[in-house]
């Protein structure tokens, strides 16, 4: 069933987003269409139009037989084969070029050898072999997000309040309705199920159906785990999660107010407001939810905050380019967040975390990502010192796991790689470093070993042996089969 000129207002009236994309005119290397359409193919489906601007205006387009053809051309060459459709819908006198994408059933689409996804509102090619087999993995898996919750009934389940709130904040008209909107945001599974997604942004209780579903906030006496003094739980839509989880924090942390040029009062928060909130948007945007037995976790020492959420950083991210790069593991619930501006330009949002606390005076933020991903934001001067001490107990810590796990003590590993253990566990993570002490003792170890030693993928410990390669801290002596690993990083 065709869109129609009803469906293309409320289209355009939202905007570009993770299901909608615009183009002015034919673009003059009409692939650019063919890889829009492979991104929509690789995520929910989505719908092209042709004939509006960036602006959300209608200013509809003219294609004559041969560009059409050429478009159409153009997609055949997305592999496997794809079924689209391309027609035009005459809008208020102009005359509107639509093609409806599907998603696709046999994932990954491909396009000249690349597979194009769905960003956000923007597609992005991914071409390492590292990245193209985490996709392949995951189209496999499908989208937690994207798959069907059979048991949500939207006459009982779905909260109307909060999707209230989302079309105003969204822009969309009021005479637009809501059903309109639903199926335009593509919210509902082909079997008219609504998407695992859509259950946790508008589900009144959407921890019903997923049970770790929720923000869990606790509050220490402290700089350690001994004695909590207060422990919620925040649960509901998600954007429900993130205005409660903030409210807690503002609860317990230092608010005063300034005044800038006798205009009204500003709060200034202890830890900046903005990059808390990106921090928890983050956790509740990028969190695995296939994870089970993991929440998100909010929890305030008196020296730091730490918000934590399931998942590591997404493989398809090399760690060098963490914080430059975006890929999501919810796409659907980014681009809903993306709707209502609470997600920006994608990939910034590591680097605006970083700017802020800077531009607060505070100790830079650290970030584990290594199981499950971690920011720790650091109070007050005051406590620097408790902070230090921290770090210093972790440092002992490690040393005595790895002269514990490997017999080779701190001294030792220095004068082997030419920095101290906290320096190279603060750069390449502590599985790296096992990986680079397991190697000096047995420069002959495998892939395989090293994974099996580990308790990690051999996938995963061939790409630890590649960064420490990339970054000259080990060298491959002989054949593949009787060589051996050479330490030449202190050389």
């Amino acid at each position: 069933m065709q869109i129609t000129e009803n469906d293309i207002l409320s289209i355009v009236q939202a905007g570009e987003g993770y299901n909608a994309e615009f183009k002015i005119r034919i673009p003059s290397k009409v692939k650019e269409l063919a890889e829009e359409v492979c991104a929509f193919a690789n995520a929910a489906g989505g719908t092209l139009l042709l004939g509006v601007n960036d602006k959300n205006e209608i200013k509809g387009i003219e294609i004559n037989n041969r560009k059409r053809a050429a478009i159409q051309q153009s997609v055949s060459k997305i592999n496997p084969q794809l079924n689209i459709l391309l027609y035009f819908v005459n809008v208020a006198g102009k005359q509107v070029g639509v093609i409806e994408v599907p998603s696709g059933t046999q994932k990954p689409y491909t396009l000249s050898g690349a597979i194009y996804i769905r960003q956000g509102s923007t597609s992005q090619k991914i071409t390492s072999v590292e990245q193209m087999r985490d996709f392949f993995q995951q189209s496999g898996r499908i989208y937690f997000d994207e798959a069907g919750c059979q048991q949500f009934s939207f006459e009982k389940d779905f909260d109307n309040e909060v999707f209230k709130e989302f079309r105003i904040n969204a822009g969309f008209s009021s005479s637009t309705e809501d059903l309109q909107i639903i199926n335009n945001l593509k919210l509902i599974t082909e079997e008219e199920h609504f998407k695992n997604g859509a259950v946790l942004f508008f589900g009144k209780s959407p921890e019903e159906f997923f049970d770790k579903a929720v923000i869990r906030c606790v509050e220490f006496e402290g700089d350690d785990k001994v004695n909590i003094i207060d422990d919620k739980i925040f649960g509901g839509a998600l954007i429900n999660q993130y205005y409660q989880a903030m409210n807690w924090l503002k609860s317990k942390l230092s608010v005063r107010y300034v005044i800038v040029g006798g205009g009204p009062r500003k709060e200034a928060w202890e830890i900046d407001e903005t990059a808390l909130k990106e921090a928890i948007i983050n956790a509740l945007s990028h969190r695995d939810y296939y994870d089970k037995g993991g929440r998100i976790m909010i929890e305030l020492y008196k020296n730091r905050i730490e918000i934590t959420n399931p998942g590591g950083l997404v493989s398809s991210i090399p760690p060098e380019e963490f914080g430059s790069k975006s890929s999501s593991r919810n796409p659907l619930i980014f681009g809903l967040f993306e709707r209502i501006k609470f997600v920006e330009q994608v990939g910034s949002g590591i680097n605006r975390i970083r700017t802020l606390i800077k531009n607060s005076g505070l100790p830079e933020p650290v970030f584990k990502t290594e199981g499950m991903f971690t920011v720790i934001f650091f109070r007050k001067e005051k406590s620097i010192d408790s902070c230090s001490k921290r770090i210093k107990a972790d440092l002992e810590a490690l040393t005595k796991k790895i002269e514990t796990e490997f017999g080779v003590n701190a001294e030792e590993f220095r004068s082997i790689f030419g920095v101290n253990m906290e320096e190279f566990r603060s750069k390449y993570g502590v599985n790296i470093l096992r990986s680079a002490v397991l190697i000096y003792k047995k420069p002959e170890v495998t892939a395989k070993e090293i994974a099996e030693r580990l308790s990690i993928s051999q996938r995963t410990a061939e790409n630890y042996l590649k960064k420490l390669k990339t970054n000259g801290i080990i060298e491959r002596k002989g054949p593949d089969k009787t060589g051996y690993w050479n330490i030449i990083i202190n050389k």
